[in-house]
């Protein structure tokens, strides 16, 4: 082993006094990011920044706690040591990680992290046999359990079930805008617009070989294609629909699997069987459009059916009579 390399601690060999400062560097930590999510979430979602502002003042109060009990232990001197100095103890996502996660998913983590830790403490506690050490460890386990129903309290003190609800409804319609809206376009674009030149050379040459490449050409050209156009119609800041490249990229992808599902059939050598499977893609393709509209954009389902078939037929018609003429 490389000297150096690898100096973490075995949580087992750490001394009780190791034990506290680990715990006061944790509770900052937490704090910490108690504070980050807060600050994300202040401006969207006022009730939620205020549950995580509580929570950041429930482990600045644990902190002062510990502090004060290893001042009258062990005096002054704390003891620098943190969660990515100790093997086998549990971690943090970084707070950039976050930034971009819905809603719901960061409540879960907030939760999450008092588990992680209240569940670390009780299997420590319950592993040493030296009485001092298993004290200490049972009170940061009921420390850390306390803070999940802590928790729960501010929840419910700031998130009535009509806050809640305004707070999940915008969270879906920024998902919708930023993800769902682009990469719908991209899908039927990618579907929809490639069926014509991919079925007219099928058609036209009967060549799976061709037919391939002239699909993966058109996919990828027309991903690259809308995925810049999305990003630069519009930034976001006063449509409110969310990060550029983020809807880029949903554009872009979408664009590229519309056009490439019932191009990758024609690697098959045999013509009628590549086309049969194709054509069958297509029809796939077109009813996933037609759920995704009633699912997120609550189109009526017959309605978007009968819209993307008809205009999926049509493109279709047109690029197999092009084809064969």
């Amino acid at each position: 082993m490389i000297p150096g390399f690898n100096q973490r601690r075995r949580f087992a060999d750490l001394t009780e006094q190791e034990v506290l400062a680990l715990a006061i560097s944790s509770e900052e930590d937490d704090g910490r990011i108690y504070r980050s999510y807060a600050e994300m979430l202040r401006t969207d979602y006022p009730a939620s920044a205020a549950v995580f502002d509580g929570m950041a003042a429930e482990e600045d109060g644990h902190r002062r706690r510990l502090i004060d009990l290893h001042r009258a232990r062990f005096g002054e001197v704390i003891p620098l040591i943190r969660r990515e100095h100790v093997s086998g103890f549990y971690a943090r996502r970084p707070v950039w990680l976050t930034a971009n996660l819905p809603l719901d998913t960061i409540r879960a983590q907030a939760s999450q992290m008092e588990r992680d830790a209240a569940r670390f403490y009780t299997h420590a506690a319950q592993a040493t046999t030296d009485a001092a050490t298993r004290k200490l460890l049972g009170d940061l386990a009921a420390a850390e359990s306390g803070h999940i129903d802590t928790a729960d309290q501010l929840t419910r003190d700031n998130l009535g079930a009509t806050a809640l609800n305004e707070e999940d409804a915008a969270a879906h319609r920024q998902f919708v805008l930023t993800w769902v809206q682009p990469g719908l376009a991209g899908l039927m674009d990618g579907s929809v617009s490639t069926l014509a030149p991919i079925f007219a050379t099928a058609f036209a040459t009967q060549d799976t070989h061709t037919t391939f490449l002239v699909g993966l050409a058109a996919s990828i050209g027309a991903g690259i294609s809308m995925g810049f156009t999305e990003a630069a119609s519009d930034d976001g800041q006063i449509s409110g629909r969310g990060s550029p490249l983020k809807r880029g990229i949903a554009a872009g992808v979408m664009t590229t699997v519309g056009g490439l599902g019932h191009a990758l059939p024609y690697l098959i050598p045999d013509f009628w069987t590549a086309t049969i499977i194709a054509m069958i893609v297509v029809f796939v393709e077109l009813w996933a459009i037609a759920w995704i509209q009633n699912r997120y954009m609550q189109t009526p389902f017959l309605r978007a059916a009968f819209q993307v078939v008809l205009g999926g037929a049509l493109v279709f018609g047109a690029g197999a009579l092009i084809g064969a003429g």
